[in-house]
């Protein structure tokens, strides 16, 4: 047996907790010192791991107790349970992650975040999952629904997603100077190009997508990050240009 001083060193437990253990029933030691001090054992010893162990599972120390202290039967219960819990919590947290990530790249496409816009950006991230899923199904096939994959979305941070956010960044950023001005024209033909890298084999599913980003109402079924309507106007004007002065 050692002291609990000894298995405070050899646990990273503290002596304090060890003591708090004690006085709930949690943990008890096997023996005592003439002096008072607690001894343990080895089965104190493999059920403090276990106590640690629960603990990283996020278990409370009531359900600890009831756990050790009940049949080894329920023990797989419990931790299906807790493992359900667990998927909750990472769920929760993606859902977190993707709308912090859509917040970061609106910024990025804006240069500012609009509070009222962030606002209806968290509805759509949010209420929309069941209406859009139902949009896309009556609007593309099966084999085009796969391809919706591929797509950028702003809540993601793949480099595919991060080019197409630069890309219309710096757009907007030129619209000033027009639809003949070399800047935009560059973009242009580089979101063509990305376009093409994409949906190359499937150009009929790429005019598809842009006829729904046209449509502001379908854009917001779709779930589609929402673009004002003068910047869609205005790439489909530059697009026009660059086609007409790039004819093969």
């Amino acid at each position: 047996m050692i002291s609990i001083k000894d298995v405070a060193k050899k646990t990273g437990v503290t002596v304090r907790t060890l003591r708090h253990y004690d006085h709930i029933g949690l943990l008890k030691p096997s023996g005592k010192t003439e002096g008072g001090h607690r001894l343990y054992g080895e089965n104190e010893l493999k059920r403090l791991q276990a106590i640690q162990f629960l603990k990283i599972l996020r278990f409370s120390l009531q359900e600890i107790e009831e756990l050790l202290d009940d049949n080894k039967d329920n023990w797989y219960k419990d931790l299906q349970n807790q493992l359900q819990y667990c998927l909750k919590e990472k769920e929760k947290l993606e859902h977190m992650e993707s709308i912090l990530r859509g917040l970061m790249n609106e910024f990025t496409m804006k240069g500012e975040t609009d509070l009222v816009h962030v606002q209806q950006l968290i509805r759509l991230y949010e209420d929309n999952s069941d209406y859009k899923e139902q949009f896309l199904n009556e609007r593309f096939n099966e084999k085009e629904q796969e391809l919706l994959d591929l797509l950028p979305n702003v809540n993601r941070g793949d480099a595919d997603t991060i080019e197409w956010i630069s890309l219309y960044a710096q757009l907007k950023l030129h619209m000033s100077k027009g639809v003949t001005a070399v800047e935009v024209q560059s973009i242009i033909r580089r979101m063509l190009e990305k376009e093409k890298e994409t949906f190359g084999q499937n150009p009929e599913f790429a005019e598809k997508i842009w006829d729904v980003r046209k449509s502001q109402e379908d854009s917001a079924k779709a779930g589609f990050y929402p673009v004002e309507p003068e910047v869609i106007e205005f790439i489909e004007a530059a697009t026009n240009f660059y086609l007409k002065e790039n004819k093969e």
